[in-house]
């Protein structure tokens, strides 16, 4: 039962993935950054070490997607800026892996929450602009 239902979320968002558009998918990486952090989080508090790294290793996979899409020169100082918190996120996720530490995991949940706030407020006019740094 448990493997039919994770194959059937995950062609749930296959078929999503396949008709969104570039804002939506931005979207979508940070609701799956800011789950993987929670994961995270649950399996360190609860010392299950193996769904610990897993779950931030699938963080850091998102985040570096979401650094990785910007574009830096239509995205100018938004993009520089973005990057460096992208990057400041992927140090304190590596600190929380190896000191087992929420606060680190917290630290990064605010961070995302409030550029997925952002994210978010950006009218729906704006969605069809590719890169997510020349969307800001």
């Amino acid at each position: 039962m448990r493997s039919s239902l994770q194959s059937y979320r995950k062609v749930s968002l296959d078929s999503e993935i396949s008709v969104a558009s570039p804002h939506r998918i931005v979207q979508m990486m940070f609701d799956g950054a800011l789950q993987r952090i929670a994961q995270s989080r649950y399996a360190i508090e609860n010392n299950d070490l193996a769904n610990k790294g897993v779950f931030i290793g699938k963080a850091i996979g998102i985040i570096t997607g979401l650094n990785n899409s910007l574009n830096m020169e239509a995205g100018g100082d938004i993009a520089k800026n973005l990057s460096d918190l992208y990057d400041f996120m992927l140090r304190r996720i590596s600190e929380a892996n190896l000191n087992n530490d929420v606060q680190a995991l917290d630290d990064v949940s605010d961070i995302l929450r409030t550029i997925k706030e952002g994210w978010d407020a950006i009218p729906p006019e704006q969605h069809h602009i590719d890169s997510h740094a020349s969307a800001i």
